[in-house]
């Protein structure tokens, strides 16, 4: 990694406000100590070189200047940089440079249609209480091309066991503060190859697994200085005078010993570390998996809501729907009534008037009917009776009369005379 020179950046990349004197008429990028005499309150608002002295961390950028070709390309202001422990540096600046030159430009037409975008998500804690330590750093990738593109995320947290992962840039942007949009359109996410991004992936696992054996072999490392600095005073070299014979002993008879533990030690290392690392597989494979759930569970929530508020806001719809039918209905039953009265007003009025009338002399003509049947039936039985008594006065007179005769014959002959 070559040196550089800090330089004072006096607007950002992304926009053209001045920082800490925004009535400098000075250039976009200065060197700092020009910039002391030059501008007012510097340092107020962004960081400087003092700000790093003394102090653990160094100015790492979020841009290395070997991923840019041109020297004028704004990399190492302190606008662009963040506070990085060297050994979190190193290890940031060769995974970038393994990606760039093994994935992202080989599978993006050497880099032409290639667009790159880094940044840091602040921490809690502070350099000398100013300026802030990124809680990770991230890149995220987009390669233009259409039918071919892809596009891509990493970060890197700032502990010194972090790992460089790989995130898609949707979920990249779920991770930062306030959730920007990175990429037009996402980068035609619906357009992406998945083959260039499966060789992609391949390189980062490859990338990944160097750096999980480099941090491996810097672990071990202290504890075999130590172990050799413990097993000395026992070597022949280290004896003294007339105990250099006991020393050969004693160091022919513990030599196995110690191999023995140095292998039992370096086996469990190994199983503790790929326990470790298994463990965080499975962990990171569980929490993908909640976060998918509870994305799909808040995706289900908001397509529950979104169908209730359209039934909620068609409710005022339909209530109007059915008021404008009850309407209509009931013009239809008042239109009927008054075609009925108008027919009815079409009648003669003689013809209302006998009907309205009829049961008055309907009512009235009963007791005269009555009457009538009455005499009629009076008439009748008189007359039969008139019939009977008639009849059985003839019958009587017929017999009076025979009788009268047969009578006044016996009455002559017993006489004598006649």
């Amino acid at each position: 990694m070559g040196k550089f020179t800090p330089f004072y950046r006096i607007r950002s990349l992304q926009t053209t406000q001045l920082i800490d004197d925004p009535g400098s008429n000075l250039e976009e990028v200065i060197e700092e100590a020009n910039a002391v005499t030059s501008v007012n309150n510097l340092g107020s608002k962004q960081a400087l070189n003092a700000d790093y002295l003394d102090s653990n961390y160094e100015i790492g950028q979020l841009y290395p200047f070997l991923l840019s070709n041109d020297p004028q390309v704004p990399t190492f202001p302190l606008t662009n940089s963040v506070p990085m422990t060297k050994s979190f540096q190193e290890r940031w600046y060769k995974n970038l440079n393994s990606l760039m030159e093994r994935a992202l430009i080989p599978h993006c037409g050497d880099g032409k249609d290639l667009y790159i975008i880094t940044g840091a998500v602040p921490s809690d804690y502070r350099v000398k209480g100013k300026v802030t330590i990124p809680e990770f750093v991230w890149l995220a990738a987009c390669c233009d091309i259409p039918g071919g593109g892809w596009a891509m995320g990493f970060t890197k947290h700032t502990q010194d066991s972090g790992i460089i992962d790989d995130v898609m840039v949707r979920d990249l942007e779920q991770l930062l503060p306030h959730k920007p949009q990175l990429f037009q359109d996402n980068c035609g996410e619906t357009e992406q190859d998945t083959e260039k991004m499966k060789k992609i992936l391949e390189v980062v696992n490859q990338v990944q697994e160097e750096e999980r054996s480099l941090l491996s072999q810097e672990s071990t490392s202290p504890l075999t200085s130590t172990q050799s600095q413990r097993s000395a005073p026992l070597s022949p070299e280290a004896s003294e005078g007339g105990g250099s014979f006991l020393g050969k002993v004693l160091g022919f008879l513990l030599t196995p010993f110690i191999k023995l533990f140095q292998l039992i030690y370096y086996l469990v290392i190994a199983v503790l570390r790929n326990a470790i690392h298994l463990l965080w597989f499975v962990a990171k494979q569980v929490i993908n998996g909640i976060e998918s759930c509870l994305y799909r569970l808040g995706a289900a929530t908001v397509s529950y809501l979104v169908a209730i508020g359209q039934e909620l806001v068609g409710i005022p719809w339909k209530v109007l729907k059915v008021v404008a039918k009850v309407i209509r209905a009931l013009l239809r039953i008042l239109c009927c009534l008054l075609k009925t009265i108008c027919r009815a007003l079409s009648i003669p009025l003689r013809v209302l008037v006998d009907v309205a009338t009829f049961p008055v002399y309907t009512m009235g003509a009963i007791p005269i009917v009555c009457k009538d049947i009455a005499v009629g039936l009076g008439g009748t039985l008189s007359l039969l009776f008139d019939t009977a008594f008639g009849t059985m006065g003839g019958l009587f007179q017929v017999v009076f009369s025979v009788f009268k005769r047969f009578g006044y014959k016996v009455t002559f002959d017993n006489s004598g005379e006649l």
